[in-house]
């Protein structure tokens, strides 16, 4: 009786590694190891060039999901940028130049060795855990140009699948889903929707950002309460506030006219979060926030000695689909079948986008962050407080940046901590 209960259990463990060995031979490449990128000929300015247009999206899209939302948000720019760089490279002609001039990315020639910088950077940050990866989900027999694939991969990290997306669409969804959520270490799970992948999709491009860090100066959980939170005018809620009193320490800082403006650092020094609180109405904020208001906001900060800081404990998750938001900021053509010229992906003008789909967690506690978010997008075949003290009691926006390049990697705005 004991032996067969051991050979049964041998068995289930024999018949799991075969699954994950099975699962893993699907994908382009262990979700835990994005490959490098050709970062050569990079250029400072030119860098500076691409963490611009990355920010021009951050701050364009957030201030479109918001102003369309009406609770929480919660973005990764940095994500949907990856992955709509990698659509870019397939574009031609007018198409091609909405990219540019709607979007704001430079062109190809710049945006290739510097975005492999970048990416490559990321991967190697010490202090935290920051990983970011691309991938290409092929149809089989579908044929991609050589030189797409090549550039895709050299320079974005975007190695390819081969998957039967239309003999087996639901099986080609849960193997992109189940990458994803590997890659996020199980914070973004079921990017992708049931019955968004079916025979017509040719290909899916994705990108998973993924964050883990330890505050530079932690929270005392003891010091952790029970606080009023204003959602609005007349509404508040209870929430666990987080707060410190970092006697001698310095922290980046600006009370400005509109708003205080406070970063608060993570471990290794790279990372950090930077809060934005409002004086007045958060949306009267957000439909003034473009990226050079944005770049103020974070040029403003100095070294200031604070009595004290309390931020709430908050954790959010969010999913969008994206199409409308990305044509309201001007990329229409790539939408529709009989504009779209995607022929520098398989050389021919019969491939379009059929949704772009946007997923994120972040948790925010006494320890640190941590943050996830991925991006997806289809292709188918045509067809008020004192000067020296931070207290998050009300709506504000934050993001997570690299304070090294200045690139904003997530972005988002609490409105209701307790609203997850």
């Amino acid at each position: 009786m004991e032996r067969s209960r051991t050979i049964l259990v041998m068995c289930g463990a024999l018949l799991i590694a075969v699954v994950a060995v099975a699962t893993l031979y699907l994908y382009p490449y262990h979700p835990h190891r994005p490959p490098l990128a050709n970062e050569s000929n990079y250029t400072e300015s030119s860098l500076q060039a691409v963490v611009a247009s990355s920010n021009l999206l951050a701050a364009n899209l957030y201030r479109d999901v918001a102003l369309k939302e009406s609770g929480n948000v919660f973005i990764s720019p940095f994500s949907v940028y990856s992955a709509l760089a990698i659509l870019y490279e397939g574009a031609r002609g007018s198409t091609a130049e909405e990219f540019r001039s709607a979007l704001g990315y430079p062109s190809v020639e710049v945006l290739r060795p510097n975005y492999a910088h970048l990416y490559n950077s990321l991967n190697s940050v010490s202090g935290v855990e920051l990983a970011t990866g691309n991938a290409l989900w092929v149809q089989r027999g579908f044929d991609v140009l050589p030189e797409y694939s090549r550039v895709v991969e050299e320079f974005y990290g975007a190695k390819a699948a081969s998957l039967d997306f239309a003999g087996d669409p639901e099986g080609s969804r849960v193997t992109i889903n189940r990458f994803i959520e590997e890659q996020t270490r199980g914070r973004i799970k079921d990017l992708i929707p049931p019955n968004f992948i079916d025979s017509w999709v040719r290909l899916v491009i994705t990108n998973a950002v993924y964050f883990k860090g330890s505050w530079l100066y932690a929270f005392d959980k003891g010091k952790t309460s029970q606080a009023s939170f204003r959602v609005s005018a007349d509404r508040t809620v209870s929430v666990q506030m987080m707060c410190m009193e970092p006697s001698g320490k310095e922290f980046m800082y600006a009370d400005l006219e509109d708003a205080q403006v406070l970063e608060l650092p993570y471990a290794g020094g790279r990372l950090s979060m930077v809060i934005i609180l409002p004086k007045g109405d958060l949306r009267e904020l957000e439909k003034g926030l473009t990226r050079e208001r944005l770049e103020s906001y974070l040029s403003s900060l100095r070294p200031e000695k604070l009595d004290r800081i309390c931020l709430p404990r908050f954790e959010l998750e969010r999913k969008y689909l994206l199409n409308e938001n990305l044509q309201s900021l001007g990329l229409r053509k790539v939408f529709q079948g009989d504009e779209a010229d995607l022929s520098g992906i398989d050389g021919r003008r019969d491939l379009y986008v059929a949704w772009v789909i946007h997923q994120t967690y972040v948790r925010v506690d006494e320890e640190g962050t941590e943050a996830a978010g991925a991006t997806a997008v289809g292709v188918k075949l045509t067809a008020y407080m004192p000067s020296k003290t931070f207290v998050a009691d009300h709506p504000f926006i934050f993001l997570i940046r690299d304070r090294e390049t200045g690139l904003v990697l997530f972005i988002g705005r609490v409105v209701d901590p307790t609203s997850k």
